[in-house]
């Protein structure tokens, strides 16, 4: 079993629920920080110090507060670790449940689980702890079949032009004019439109605002 464990964590009670869950496994040295930042600076020091750690488990999202942050979320922070210390295991306990977001954790951060805050979420804690130890990913059964839902819909790159077009403050009626402009074919408002529109719906959303907030998060544009 792991020996050395970091937890990052902002919210008290779930960092002593993760401390309990780590003590149930007789993991007995546990770094528990509240911040991104600090997280990393443990990693680099254990480094130093010869004695890295094993395991970061990371919440996705971290409230901002008086204390600026480098490292301002749990993607931050994995990326940062992954530089330092390229075969650090990590898992991934968060509240997130779009099946995209949590999809692309595993395809560009590489993240070994991932575990849903839900009910029963200590006992997948655990099953993904022994999953990750002996070199499996894990996934929260919850999840399983939404990720797989989610990934059915595959953006191209119309979709991926014109949602970037409008998260650059181009209006959605004048798309039709930079698209002309690049040879972009179809190039007409009612195929951007009915585009937008199928994106939308597909994935359930009522804006672009949503929409585009949405690419951002899985790395689209």
């Amino acid at each position: 079993m792991f020996k050395k464990v970091l937890i990052a964590e902002d919210h008290e009670l779930t960092n002593i629920s993760v401390q309990k869950t780590l003590d149930e496994l007789g993991i007995a040295d546990t770094r528990y920080v509240y911040y991104c930042d600090d997280a990393f600076t443990w990693i680099r020091n254990a480094i130093k110090a010869g004695q890295p750690y094993d395991l970061l488990i990371t919440d996705l999202y971290f409230e901002e507060d008086h204390c600026k942050q480098a490292l301002v979320d749990g993607k931050a922070l994995i990326q940062a670790a992954r530089e330092v210390q390229p075969e650090l295991k990590v898992i991934v306990f968060s509240a997130e449940n779009r099946a995209p977001i949590v999809d692309n954790l595993f395809k560009t951060l590489s993240i070994d689980a991932y575990v849903r805050k839900a009910r029963r979420d200590a006992q997948s804690l655990k099953q993904a702890i022994h999953a990750v130890y002996q070199h499996h990913t894990y996934l929260s059964p919850d999840l399983k079949q939404t990720v797989k839902a989610g990934n059915s819909y595959e953006f191209t790159t119309f979709d991926v032009t014109i949602i970037k077009l409008l998260s650059q403050g181009v209006l959605q009626k004048d798309i039709p004019y930079y698209l002309q402009q690049k040879n972009i074919k179809p190039s007409g408002l009612s195929s951007v439109e009915k585009r937008l529109n199928l994106i939308k719906e597909v994935l359930d959303f009522s804006n672009n605002e949503q929409l585009i907030a949405y690419c951002k998060d899985i790395d689209i544009i």
